[in-house]
């Protein structure tokens, strides 16, 4: 009706537009990336806590 592009042709026409990602710099998955640093932060913690706890106790 208004010649306008599908959905699907907009999102591949925007993809087709973007520069590549480059390598190091791009995280994809911006959540995921939260969840893996609490996790590798929890993870840490507790093992200090526990060497602390073994050394002192």
């Amino acid at each position: 009706m208004f010649h306008r592009r599908s959905l699907d042709e907009e999102i591949a026409y925007r993809q087709a537009k973007r520069p590549p990602l480059t390598e190091g710099k791009h995280f994809e998955h911006g959540p995921a990336k939260f969840v893996f640093v609490a996790l590798i932060s929890i993870t840490l913690a507790a093992h200090l806590v526990a060497l602390v706890l073994l050394k002192f106790t």
